[in-house]
């Protein structure tokens, strides 16, 4: 583990605490939009199928139980036109930073192995990498990558941090491209549910994998729709193959999500009145931070969906992180997501409605 740990770039959010501690300053108190902890209650049918069987006492299933799997998979089909996945090729995560982070030494990914991962990328997917010992190549088009023949490609759409979709189009030739060099397709969906400006897709459509789910893997969590970020609840689906291999793996490192919480996400997964509840609260609040920032100056680059406004002035994104921190609000600099973030910073829309009007107000000065 010292090879990993001397291997991984320092942790980003430290470098922004003297930040922080300048935002803490103001007299109204610090508005945090730097990242995307839910702030909205757990609904209550959902805490109630968490405490429903707190009395189990035995082990649960790593595979999750058969009521979670079942849900999962009318969840992916009613809401995002999902096709031809099999029950038993759902596996609940504990979280899904997790499974991201792990994912590559999961598959068997060591020592000369290349990972691709977007140009602006959330961190643990490079990290991840790095803890398998492979090598990261940062690309968002498939003419970048050449010759190279990567042993997995990660996707984000929605994007954290900008919010960007990929089309049909595009997700279809990166699948196809995959396919035709054996290369495993990783698709993080955790921002799937909150399409504003643009409909995002999965890779779980048949429009974009042609009926067959081979060698594609999607990632889940529940914790920005329905707001259990403190429960660790997300899923893998995809190829029945490939989640095999993840289960057996999975089983002898003893990676098992706790009964209440697999409850509580079959309870969730069931009801589309939770997670349309949780988008009017972010529509709200993405509406009312997008109308002043752009009023304050700023331009606001793709957000077409997810949980995050990405938005810059074309100056040094640590002197925007400075700007906004004098009025009391703290964000993230883009340069936490790659090089090609230097001159944007990340907004989330996580904060309270009372919060986001302070935040609204001071903008508004």
């Amino acid at each position: 583990m010292a090879r990993a740990r001397s291997a991984l770039p320092d942790f980003p959010w430290d470098s922004l605490t003297p930040y922080g501690d300048k935002a803490r300053s103001h007299p109204g108190g610090i508005v945090d939009l730097s990242v995307g902890t839910p702030v909205d209650p757990v609904a209550p049918e959902i805490q109630r199928a968490l405490a429903s069987v707190a009395e189990v006492p035995g082990y649960p299933a790593t595979h999750g139980t058969p009521e979670l799997r079942a849900a999962v998979v009318d969840a992916l089909v009613r809401r995002h036109g999902a096709a031809g996945i099999e029950p038993d090729a759902v596996l609940p995560t504990v979280g899904s930073k997790e499974l991201v982070a792990l994912l590559p030494q999961l598959l068997g990914l060591g020592d000369g192995d290349v990972v691709v991962i977007p140009e602006l990328a959330y961190p643990t997917y490079e990290v991840g990498a790095l803890l398998a010992g492979a090598k990261v190549r940062r690309a968002d088009g498939l003419t970048q990558l050449g010759p190279e023949r990567p042993k997995l490609l990660w996707l984000n759409s929605p994007s954290n941090p900008t919010g960007r979709v990929l089309g049909v189009d595009h997700l279809r030739k990166v699948v196809e491209w995959a396919r035709e060099r054996g290369v495993v397709v990783a698709s993080d969906e955790c921002y799937l549910a909150l399409g504003w400006d643009s409909e995002p897709v999965s890779v779980l459509h048949p429009d974009v994998n042609g009926g067959s789910l081979d060698g594609l893997l999607a990632v889940h969590s529940l914790s920005k729709s329905a707001n259990l970020a403190g429960y660790r609840a997300g899923f893998v689906t995809g190829d029945p193959r490939l989640v095999a291999d993840l289960l057996a793996v999975r089983k002898h490192a003893g990676l098992i999500m706790p009964r209440p919480v697999q409850a509580a996400m079959t309870a969730a997964l069931a009801s589309d009145d939770v997670l349309a509840v949780q988008r009017e609260k972010y529509a709200a609040r993405r509406d009312s931070l997008r109308k002043v920032l752009q009023a304050a100056g700023f331009r606001i680059d793709h957000s077409e969906a997810g949980l995050y406004l990405w938005v810059t002035r074309d100056e040094d994104a640590w002197q925007t992180v400075d700007w906004f921190a004098e009025r009391g609000i703290l964000v993230a600099p883009g340069t936490f997501y790659g090089p090609a973030g230097g001159k944007h910073v990340r907004i989330g829309l996580t904060a309270t409605d009372e919060r986001v009007r302070e935040a609204v107000t001071r903008l508004d000065t």
